[in-house]
């Protein structure tokens, strides 16, 4: 899936790319490249054709991930893409990435004349912010065990090209933890 298959689906339109009210490039990412750093302003937000992508964020004593994004998702240090601030989190290639992105400057000219790229952001603000009140909702109500198996059931194709280590992380415990969980699920 590209970009504008996933623009046209989300407003259920059928778009060419020459119809798109701002440009799209095409940006490469190996594993480990940090595409948004702590204290950089986020000037675009990346659609994943391929890859995934960690969102990271320091914490008193140790970097925690708060999400990973995946083929088909956006992504984007979200609260410095949209107020043009200083970024409190991290993104990075946890496996080579092929990501197209829209600048902030030409998404913000295109909300000024079209309404469509506005009901796109729309939905997509909306999306952002059901996933988040999930993930909320998930750490207060559920147990590491049930997260991982959710994780586990809604991207099952992905979870072997994620470290242990960042699993664990994700889920607030332990490697060794993260261990017992999986074998009670594969038994």
């Amino acid at each position: 899936m590209t970009f504008l298959t996933f623009y046209n689906a989300v407003l259920s339109e059928v778009n060419s790319s020459a119809d798109l009210p701002f440009p799209i490039e095409k940006a490469l990412y190996n594993k480990g490249d940090i595409i948004t750093n702590y204290h950089e302003i986020e000037d675009s937000v990346y659609f994943i054709n391929k890859g995934i992508v960690e969102l990271s964020i320091k914490s008193y004593m140790t970097e925690k991930i708060i999400d990973f994004f995946f083929e088909k998702e956006m992504v984007a240090s979200l609260t410095s893409f949209l107020i043009q601030a200083e970024s409190d989190v991290r993104l990075t290639a946890l496996i080579d990435c092929e990501l197209e992105m829209v600048k902030y400057q030409d998404l913000m000219q295109a909300y000024k004349h079209d309404l469509s790229i506005n009901k796109f952001g729309r939905k997509i603000m909306e999306g952002a912010y059901i996933r988040k009140s999930n993930r909320e909702k998930a750490l207060l109500t559920k147990t590491a065990e049930e997260i991982y198996a959710e994780m586990f059931k809604t991207h099952a194709r992905y979870i072997s090209q994620i470290p242990v280590n960042k699993i664990a992380k994700y889920l607030g415990i332990h490697p060794e933890s993260l261990s017992r969980i999986r074998k009670k699920i594969n038994s």
